[in-house]
């Protein structure tokens, strides 16, 4: 019977994931200097690096299982949608959605503030509406139910307080600029960095803001011995 590997000391820990984190902020600045130096190879390399670096960083600090999950399934949706195809987006709004129901499990029944359900939802009703008639038939009820989910997400995220909530509201906004792009409406300059800068600081401020909500207590995390949550 193979002995399970010592869990590592404390200075250790935090030494690895400082240098984890650093890598991951090494990663961020490469890919969007290859977006606005239009070095496309560097995008290509750089981007499949983020998620499983803050991911790992995120596991080496004792985080919930289901948090380093929606890393990772972030990680598939990067790849896919480094494609060019019809289904490949398709496939990788999948991976970020089974991304997305990973967060709403790490937010458990907490009540997010008032006021802010409605508003979410006037913007998802807008943003579909405006969305629609310029998104191919295929996409349309696809690109619909992930708003929907994305605009829940960023909804549910607030009641972790407001770090978690902007983390929510930062993805909504980076896939929204996604979105126009697809349905051929105007885009901000530099929208692929604009794009990927949102990204990144919105995965990287959920994953801090759910490690800091007393993430031995939330939904997927370790128990103390390290067995399942």
């Amino acid at each position: 019977m193979t002995t399970p590997p010592a869990p590592l000391a404390p200075r250790t820990r935090e030494r690895l994931a400082a240098a984890l984190l650093a890598a991951f902020a090494l990663a961020v600045l490469a890919d969007l200097g290859s977006l606005l130096a239009g070095a496309e190879t560097g995008h290509r390399i750089a981007k499949p690096l983020l998620m499983p670096l803050l991911a790992a960083f995120v596991a080496v600090r004792g985080g919930p299982r289901t948090l380093v999950a929606a890393l990772l399934l972030g990680w598939g949706g990067d790849v896919f949608l480094l494609l060019d195809a019809a289904w490949a987006f398709l496939a990788g709004m999948g991976f970020f959605a089974l991304g997305h129901l990973c967060y709403l499990r790490l937010f458990g029944r907490a009540a997010p503030p008032r006021g802010l359900g409605p508003l979410y939802a006037v913007l998802l009703v807008a943003a579909v509406a405006l969305l629609w008639p310029g998104l191919p038939a295929e996409l349309r009820l696809p690109v619909a139910g992930y708003a929907a989910l994305l605009a829940f997400t960023a909804w549910r995220a607030s009641a972790l307080g407001a770090v978690v909530g902007a983390g929510g509201a930062l993805f909504l906004v980076s896939d929204l600029i996604i979105a126009t792009g697809i349905a051929g409406l105007p885009q901000p300059p530099a929208a692929d960095f604009w794009i990927m800068f949102l990204y990144c600081a919105a995965q990287l401020t959920l994953a801090l803001g759910v490690l800091t909500a007393s993430a031995r207590t939330l939904p997927g995390a370790p128990a103390p011995d390290g067995g399942a949550g």
